[in-house]
């Protein structure tokens, strides 16, 4: 199997075993680099299905202040691009599910559209997700993304015009990242109920696996799910079991609380 089948061989196995995808967020560099590879690998013990690695930006797009917080934190503490390349690059990726990384458009561009693509392979990633980049205009980055053995997943809100949504479909690849309501990243108490109309509608449009994020952060948002969706992405939820460590506390037991979080999503989506 290559890199660049990963992410949609893993949507059709989880497929064949009746199953939801579980896809946590880790801020990459929150509080520093080793701790992001050992939860990276602690996640891929838990048996999460993927993992979307936010890349640090001073100017994210659409995320929550959860998430921001951790991202200003790592730049604060000297992030740079190369050194996360670097850090996946020593881990085991074969071993650990697909990586995919959130990253803007002003990183690649700083760096070189090919020169940032061949890190990403080398490294070990397995798609890209470029949140800033309109999906309707991603034509000839979505070639160039495929060309490398990647995966460009694109988004699609509740806003999206439907025009719109058919040129986002055909430069995507991997899978469809469904936002579930309008606005910034979060965990919400529930999901909107037209989430399931819009849902169906794009299952109309498209043969991409459907990930949902936004607001997903506990069990029961996967039961509400199920059979509509074929995957979940939970980033706050996972990004604010980082913060103890600010405070001081024992590294190994905030990544063993969030393996612990994670497994119970991994047994929601079974």
């Amino acid at each position: 199997m290559t890199e660049s089948s990963r992410i949609s061989e893993t949507f059709s196995r989880l497929s064949v075993e009746n199953r939801m995808a579980f896809m946590p967020f880790v801020t990459a560099g929150d509080p520093d680099l080793e701790t992001t590879g050992a939860l990276l690998e602690e996640l891929g013990r838990r048996g999460v299905d993927l993992v979307e690695v936010g890349f640090p930006y001073s100017d994210p797009i659409a995320d929550g202040p959860v998430i921001q917080a951790s991202y200003t934190q790592a730049l604060d503490r000297g992030f740079h691009v190369d050194d996360l390349f670097a850090t996946v690059a020593e881990l085991d990726t074969d071993s650990l599910p697909p990586l995919v990384a959130m990253v803007a458009f002003p990183i690649v561009f700083r760096i070189g559209p090919e020169a940032f693509l061949t890190k990403c392979r080398e490294a070990g990633f397995s798609g890209l997700i470029v949140p800033d980049l309109p999906g309707d205009e991603a034509g000839d980055f979505g070639n160039l993304v495929r060309r490398h053995g990647l995966d460009l997943v694109q988004l699609v809100s509740p806003t999206t015009p439907p025009a719109r949504v058919e040129k986002i479909v055909a430069a995507a690849s991997g899978f469809l990242y469904c936002i579930s309501v309008a606005g910034t990243t979060g965990v919400r108490d529930d999901l909107p109920p037209e989430l399931s109309e819009q849902l169906a509608w794009l299952r109309e449009k498209t043969d991409l696996p459907l990930a949902v994020g936004f607001g997903i952060g506990k069990p029961e948002h996967v039961d509400v799910l199920r059979g509509k969706a074929d995957g979940v992405i939970v980033g706050s939820a996972i990004v604010r079991r980082m913060e103890p460590l600010s405070d001081g506390a024992d590294r190994q037991s905030v990544i063993d609380e969030i393996g612990a979080f994670a497994a119970s999503m991994v047994e929601a989506c079974r």
